[in-house]
């Protein structure tokens, strides 16, 4: 167990990455202290924030002096180093590979193309005042449409998990990214009935700490369907 200084998160829960980490530290009770970062209002961009982090992104963690920058780093931090239960990191180096495998492949897959639908349909159009094209969001779409299509025939295949029959941290960095285009008020899963039984079992597996995390992400959809 960690001694000294509390541990802290810098985090903005409108980030789908923060969300998993914020999901990790809740649902077994790690003691911490959220620092929130908001990135609609440039603090991300500070130079307090900038010296902790020059990537200036979130999230970050510092335990004592040790400061982490990137989600999947801080969420195989956390596990090894805290009393969770093993299932979210695997010490057997096979079942363990299975999530490190999932995790190397997420970064160029589910996130960039479950966030490009919500970059498209949400902060674009915030930004400039119009919608964006219609066929960028159709390519868009297309491309998640075949990332899913993978999460189902090489992650979730049979088993209850994208790792096996127990939740990992691997599944936190999944559903934050599939949550993230219900900001636009899209329901990704909604015709894949595999990936929603997923991830209900990730929601039965994490109790209240998903909704908690996702709080925010909720408020943003229901004001999209209020203005539709």
């Amino acid at each position: 167990m960690a001694t000294g200084r509390l541990l802290e998160v810098y985090l903005d829960l409108l980030s789908q990455p923060c969300r998993a980490v914020h999901i990790l530290l809740n649902c077994n009770n790690i003691p911490h202290r959220v620092r929130t970062v908001a990135l609609r209002r440039g603090e991300n961009r500070t130079p307090d924030f900038t010296k902790m982090n020059p990537m200036q992104k979130v999230p970050v963690m510092v335990d004592d002096d040790f400061i982490l920058t990137e989600s999947d780093a801080i969420l195989k931090y956390l596990a090894t180093k805290y009393d969770v239960p093993e299932h979210w990191y695997p010490r057997k180096p096979e079942r363990r590979a299975r999530v490190d495998e999932y995790t190397a492949w997420h970064h160029s897959n589910t996130r960039p193309h479950a966030a490009k639908v919500f970059i498209l349909e949400v902060l674009l159009p915030a930004q400039t005042g119009s919608q964006v094209e219609e066929g960028r969001l159709i390519r868009a779409l297309s491309q998640l449409d075949d990332t899913l299509d993978k999460l189902e025939s090489m992650f979730l295949r049979r088993q209850p998990f994208l790792c096996g029959d127990d939740i990992t941290v691997a599944d936190l960095l999944a559903v934050c990214e599939l949550m993230q285009p219900l900001g636009g008020a899209r329901d990704v899963l909604q015709q894949r009935p595999q990936l929603q039984r997923w991830r209900t079992r990730v929601q039965s597996a994490v109790g209240d700490s998903f909704d908690h995390a996702h709080a925010v992400l909720y408020a943003l959809r229901d004001r999209r369907k209020a203005k539709l």
